[in-house]
C-alpha cells in the first residue's frame, strides 16, 4: 500500500512485478484480446459458485483485461467490450482501471481473496465499482505460472453479499490452478 502527499491510505497497492508479467503475458499471447476459452472458462466459474458474473482477468501496469467474461445474461461475444449490471450506475466491459476492483491486491498479495459483504471491511469498501457497478462480493484467486509469475486472476462477484466461507475459497483456489495448468497445456502445444 502507498500514501498520498495529504496523508490518505491509496486503496490499490503498489505492483512492483507488472513490468515482469506484461513480458510474461506477451510471450504466452494473452491480455489482449477476448478468448472463447476463457469465455468458456468464466462460465464455468459462474455455474461452479453460483455467481453471476465471472472473469478471467490479466492485469498489466494500468489496467485490468478480461480475457473471459460471463454476466447472467451468458457468455459474451468475443467483441462485445461492455455489459451493464442491473442495479449498478454503470458497466462492466472487457477492460477496467487498476485502481477498480479487488483483482489487483490478489495479483500482488499473491493469494485468494474472500469478500462476502465488501462493506464490512473499510478497505474494500470505498473501491469505486461499489457505486459506480453495485460490486458487493468478491471472490478471487491468483493466476501463478510455472515461472512464478502472478499472471493476473480469476474471479467471481456478486451485487448481493454472499456466504463463500471455506468452501467458495478452496474452490475457486482449484480453479486457478485448473485454469493454470490449461495456460501451460497452450503454452507447450498440447490444447
Amino acid at each position: 500500500m502507498t500514501y498520498d502527499p495529504t496523508g490518505h491510505l491509496l486503496l490499490t497497492p503498489v505492483d512492483r512485478e507488472a513490468p515482469l508479467r506484461v513480458r510474461r503475458l506477451r510471450q504466452l499471447g494473452l491480455g489482449e484480446r477476448p478468448d472463447p476459452a476463457f469465455d468458456a472458462f468464466a462460465a464455468k466459474l459462474a455455474k461452479v459458485t453460483g455467481a453471476p458474473y465471472s472473469m478471467v482477468n490479466f492485469i498489466d501496469e494500468n489496467r485490468q483485461f478480461f480475457a473471459g467474461l460471463h454476466t447472467p445474461t451468458g457468455t459474451h461475444a468475443v467483441a462485445d467490450l461492455e455489459v451493464t449490471i442491473p442495479g449498478g450506475s454503470g458497466g462492466v466491459g472487457r477492460f477496467m482501471a487498476r485502481d477498480h476492483g479487488y483483482c489487483p491486491h490478489v495479483v500482488v498479495r499473491r493469494k485468494a481473496l474472500v469478500l462476502e459483504d465488501v462493506c464490512d471491511y473499510p478497505r474494500f469498501a470505498g473501491n469505486p465499482v461499489v457505486d459506480e457497478i453495485g460490486i458487493r462480493s468478491y471472490l478471487g484467486a491468483p493466476l501463478i505460472d510455472r515461472t512464478g509469475t502472478a499472471l493476473g486472476t480469476i474471479c467471481v462477484v456478486d451485487t448481493e453479499p454472499r456466504p463463500w466461507g471455506r468452501p467458495g475459497l478452496e474452490t475457486i483456489k482449484s480453479l486457478a490452478a485448473e485454469l493454470v495448468e490449461q495456460i501451460h497445456r497452450r503454452e507447450d502445444g498440447r490444447l
